[in-house]
């Protein structure tokens, strides 16, 4: 492994501490301040697993990222969103996502 591989390796690794701290943030503000979200990295780290052909589902991608499984994590920290971050995410979404699929 190359110098930079182990930087970004090592930087990955610490927002994954970081946000394991930081569990009293909720997904959907980070989406509306930024764009992504826990769940953001999890697709994102499940599709380079694809791309390198690492067999890695959805589950599996939530996994590596939430330190557990997804809906266990959902059940003890997520909170029900208000109406207006409802609103602000269906905005954020769009500009940094795309359109929902129905």
């Amino acid at each position: 492994m190359d110098t930079q591989t182990e930087l970004e390796a090592a930087a990955f690794r610490a927002l994954l501490k970081h946000l394991d701290g930081r569990k009293d943030v909720q997904n959907i503000d980070m989406m509306i301040l930024t764009g992504m979200c826990r769940n953001c990295l999890s697709r994102w780290y499940q599709e380079a697993a694809n791309e390198r052909g690492i067999e890695m589902t959805k589950a599996e991608g939530r996994e590596a990222i939430y330190g557990e499984p997804y809906g266990d994590w959902v059940a003890k920290y997520q909170t029900d969103a208000t109406p207006e971050q409802q609103a602000a995410f269906k905005v954020a979404f769009a500009e940094n996502v795309g359109e929902p699929t129905k």
